[in-house]
């Protein structure tokens, strides 16, 4: 027998998911949570500024009336809506709902996801006055 092997070619470390669709979604996904963690900056920061007192709330509520606020805001709900709903869509593999011997289907677990999003989304525009 010899010892000889077919050649396998390095993958490159950084460039390595452009090689397929999925594994470009995959990291699509991945780093939308910089998106959750950016606005998670932003509440912390707006805690910290209504702990300073009333003319650092006002300030940083001025900050967040402008222009690029408005965009970044935008660009934000665009990022963690995708991130949600990539999260929706694997949470039928993560959490497969057994009953008996069938398996629910992953439509029926990821709807109930959207579901319960839009009930919680519909209660908090309640009690903040939108509707």
């Amino acid at each position: 027998m010899s010892d000889v092997r077919p050649y396998m070619r390095e993958p490159s470390k950084t460039s390595w998911y452009l090689s397929h669709p999925r594994y470009m979604r995959h990291m699509a996904q991945e780093l939308s949570c910089v998106f959750v963690g950016l606005y998670a900056l932003i509440l912390l920061l707006g805690i910290r500024a209504l702990a300073a007192g009333e003319t650092a709330w006002d300030a940083f509520v001025v900050s967040l009336t402008g222009p690029w606020s408005l965009a970044l805001h935008w660009l934000l709900l665009i990022g963690t809506c995708y991130h949600s709903m990539a999260w929706f869509a694997v949470t039928p593999k993560a959490m497969p709902v057994q009953i008996g011997e069938q398996f629910l289907p992953d439509g029926l677990i990821a709807g109930a996801h959207y579901l319960a999003w839009l009930l919680v989304s519909l209660i908090v525009l309640y009690l903040a006055g939108i509707f």
